[in-house]
């Protein structure tokens, strides 16, 4: 399943989320440029739990290897890692953006990210396999969009082997599937590894932990200003 856009108009510009779109390009073409020096980059600017809880070993300092909080979030691995996050971040952001407000969106960003970053690093403690990618982040933007916008619908594009399809899911339907997928292959690497060593690829549980902090916090929003706005006000997608 490929979200392509939301029903719900933003009423704002959403400038927070146009300029992470936009650094996140740049970073990436830095990373092209630096050529061989990349995994080096990767290395020194990535998330790593063991590096984290145990900064002195890897000759660093305690402020070098929290600032990889943040770092971390703008570097990735190749087009697709950079392309997929930026469209969830295109599609689903700005709203978010609207209800949060522009600085504490930013804060919110980097929070999630955070939040799931430190969930990974907590079940692969001693993993030296350096965690890149805003997909905690954005995993984050999704939990608050959920419960901020749950009746939205999102038009949905499924690649099946024979034919494709468009379909309009609702946020309360597509949403919970995707965390779903997450969660089962979080799981499912969990048991492979056996809670000691990461398996290297996908750091799923940074997805689950940055998902799960969006929706405290768009719990925290929507209660803070009341319901979220109805779908019903806004144009279903033609």
């Amino acid at each position: 399943m490929i979200p392509l856009r939301d029903t719900i108009p933003t009423r704002i510009t959403p400038h927070v989320n146009h300029a992470l779109i936009f650094t996140h390009v740049i970073v990436f073409a830095a990373q092209i440029i630096t050529g061989q020096n990349a995994e080096q980059y990767i290395r020194a600017l990535g998330f790593t739990p063991a590096r984290f809880f145990h900064p002195f070993s890897f000759g660093d300092g305690v402020l070098e290897v929290a600032i990889t909080l943040v770092s971390s979030l703008f570097i990735h691995g190749g087009w697709l890692h950079l392309g997929g996050n930026l469209l969830y971040l295109w599609i689903f952001g700005d709203n978010v953006e609207e209800k949060l407000g522009h600085g504490k969106y930013l804060l919110f960003f980097i929070a999630c990210g955070a939040a799931g970053s430190l969930t990974h690093a907590f079940l692969y403690p001693l993993s030296e396999i350096p965690s890149i990618g805003a997909s905690g982040s954005i995993a984050g933007i999704l939990g608050a969009y959920l419960v901020l916008y749950p009746h939205a619908r999102i038009v949905t594009f499924f690649p099946l082997i024979v034919y494709w399809a468009l379909a309009e899911l609702p946020a309360i339907v597509l949403l919970p599937i995707w965390f779903a997928m997450q969660f089962l292959n979080g799981w499912l690497s969990l048991a492979a590894a056996q809670g000691v060593q990461e398996v290297a690829g996908v750091a799923w549980w940074a997805h689950i932990g940055g998902f799960l902090f969006g929706v405290a916090v768009g719990l925290w929003a929507r209660a803070g200003r009341g319901q979220a706005d109805a779908p019903d006000q806004f144009p279903s997608a033609p």
